[in-house]
């Protein structure tokens, strides 16, 4: 019953990441009359604050050593950083221009980009669905080229920043509040100098729009906080299968928004474009789920193999006469508890440690 209570939160919490993700369109526009520029900057100093009062009341702070001695990691971070930048700020500029849709473009052809890059820099081997996957994806990146006139530039822009952010996390392999701490901390001083300067030239936004406005150019470090913590409480909770999944919620938000909402055309060769995308993710997440199925029968295969293997041992041991020793009382706990046995563990994640 826990474990299942665990799972429907987890769920709950992972609708609440990408749905908040989804329909962080809605809130760029409030930020309005301040430009891209300086909305992504106040996200990147509100966002170290936000954070911060976050770590410093879970008291998560051990971390930072183990980063500062390392300078591979370091420089990582600082690579994080700056795609990460480019990501936000081009997303920001999308939804404040009129390109919703196309934004969400982006975050629907990531999977792909992510699953290229693997091949081209990871040297990974793919299985002959994902393959299909990403040719069915670069058919539609030229069907929208051929439609535009060029190519989807801004989409691919999002889709290879965010696959890049993704892969240089990888490496980092830190969690995801502390690693935006860090990422931020990194991009905390040139966004603080920007905004000062900003506000010496007379043309910040902040301030001059009213408090209402102030405090909603602050709360971009909660917009960019609160969906990353949904976030981490699904991931330790629910299967990494049910996150990948989930992640579609986001651009297909994204998209509604874009189409019902916004008003975004969406003339016969955008649609053929995304459906092309929409059929190579719908292969992707088939073979995916059946990867991932057969892992499970595979695991459970063995796991009962080694099973029947051990009780033929144990009843073979048995029955040659060998005897099963007792464990004698000089090997228990001071309190009679048996050694290792009811101590209860305590994970080394837990917040304070």
């Amino acid at each position: 019953m826990k474990e299942r209570d665990e799972g429907r939160a987890g769920l709950l919490y992972g609708i609440g990441a990408y749905g908040m993700w989804g329909l962080v369109p809605l809130f760029w526009p409030l930020l309005k009359p301040a430009g891209a520029i300086e909305i992504l900057a106040h996200r990147m100093v509100w966002s170290l604050a936000v954070v911060g009062l976050a770590l410093l009341v879970l008291r998560r702070w051990g971390w930072m050593r183990e980063l500062l001695r390392s300078p591979r990691k370091l420089s990582l971070i600082a690579v994080a950083a700056a795609v990460i930048s480019v990501n936000w700020g081009g997303y920001i500029w999308a939804v404040n221009s009129g390109q919703v849709v196309e934004a969400s473009l982006g975050y629907f052809i990531n999977p792909l980009v992510t699953i290229a890059m693997g091949v081209l820099l990871l040297k990974e081997r793919l299985r002959p669905a994902q393959w299909a996957a990403v040719g069915i994806g670069f058919a539609a990146v030229l069907v929208l080229a051929i439609g535009y006139g060029q190519p989807p530039w801004l989409s691919l822009m999002l889709a290879f920043s965010f696959a890049v952010y993704g892969l240089v996390k990888k490496k980092v392999n830190i969690g995801g509040l502390e690693s935006l701490a860090a990422e931020t901390a990194v991009q905390f001083l040139p966004a603080l100098a920007y905004l000062l300067w900003l506000g010496a030239e007379g043309s910040a936004a902040f301030g001059a729009e009213g408090a209402g406005h102030a405090a909603l150019l602050a709360a971009t470090g909660i917009v960019t906080a609160a969906p990353l913590v949904c976030f981490g409480a699904a991931a330790i909770r629910v299967p990494l299968s049910t996150l990948g999944l989930l992640q579609y919620l986001a651009p297909v938000f994204q998209f509604l928004l874009g189409v019902v909402y916004f008003h975004e055309a969406m003339p016969p060769e955008r649609w053929a474009g995304f459906s092309l995308v929409w059929l190579a993710l719908t292969i992707l997440t088939w073979d995916a789920l059946r990867t991932a199925r057969r892992s499970r029968v595979a695991i459970a295969a063995a796991a009962a193999e080694a099973s029947a293997a051990g009780t033929a041992a144990g009843e073979t041991g048995t029955s040659a006469g060998a005897p099963v020793p007792a464990v004698p009382l000089t090997a228990r706990g001071h309190s009679g508890d048996e050694t290792g046995t009811t101590a209860p563990s305590t994970p080394s994640a837990q917040p304070g440690r």
